[in-house]
């Protein structure tokens, strides 16, 4: 198979992916941001700071309450993103890094969000093909996404 498209996103043979640069990715379901998921990388990062955990505390900030961290928006890129692309055939992915990021908006908790994505330049490296891919994470009826990141993906056969 080389490309095919479902409800859950589009799947893309490894061998296929250049021909698939510039393709607009689409959205992802939306999902709600939880306290609890907040809470949970606050403890991992050892990130306490009470915008995050303290409702009480956020309650008085600008935000009106707590929000997510921005570095837990990042590493939900990934995940969020695999609904968008499969690649099908590498024997190995990786995530390279980032060219871009930056956090426009706040993500707050008990707000709605979903990413969307496009897949930009795809080029051979070492014997695989690296993905430049633009995602954001929107934040329903927010006038700023609460992330934008160009981000690098390398796929191998």
């Amino acid at each position: 198979m080389e490309s095919s498209r479902t409800e859950g996103g589009l799947v893309i043979d490894v061998s296929a992916l250049p021909a698939h640069a510039d393709t607009d990715l689409g959205h992802t379901r939306w999902r709600t941001m939880e306290q609890e998921r907040v809470d949970s990388f606050a403890d991992v990062t050892e990130d306490h700071n009470p915008i995050h955990v303290d409702p009480a505390f956020a309650a008085g900030t600008p935000f009106g309450g707590t929000i997510a961290h921005g570095y837990l928006s990042l590493a939900m890129v990934a995940p969020l993103l695999e609904e968008l692309l499969a690649v099908e055939g590498a024997a190995m992915s990786i995530n390279y890094g980032l060219d871009k990021l930056r956090f426009p908006g706040p993500l707050p908790v008990g707000s709605r969000y979903r990413a969307s994505a496009r897949l930009g330049v795809v080029e051979e490296v070492g014997g695989g093909f690296q993905l430049h891919v633009s995602v954001a994470i929107e934040v329903e009826d927010a006038a700023k996404p609460a992330l934008v990141a160009e981000c690098l993906f390398r796929h191998y056969p």
